[in-house]
């Protein structure tokens, strides 16, 4: 996967751990995206949009809601 900048990469680093590995993020998690040069408003942000979209894809999920037609299913 290629991604833009360093930036970037941290941010999504961290969004993969945060929705397969939850319960094993530590405060030194937020140390990469720090070091890419994010606010602690930014970080705020990465984690409540990452932790959202698990939340609705969860939800989904759990009651069986099929995507619109529109949306095409990738692996």
């Amino acid at each position: 996967m290629l991604f833009r900048s360093p930036r970037e990469r941290a941010i999504l680093e961290y969004a993969v751990k945060l929705t397969r590995s939850p319960g094993a993020m530590a405060p030194t998690d937020l140390d990469p995206l720090r070091a890419a040069g994010l606010a602690d408003a930014e970080m705020l942000d990465a984690c409540q949009i990452t932790a959202y979209y698990n939340y609705v894809n969860r939800l989904a999920d759990g009651l069986g809601i099929e995507l619109e037609p529109y949306w095409e299913e990738r692996p």
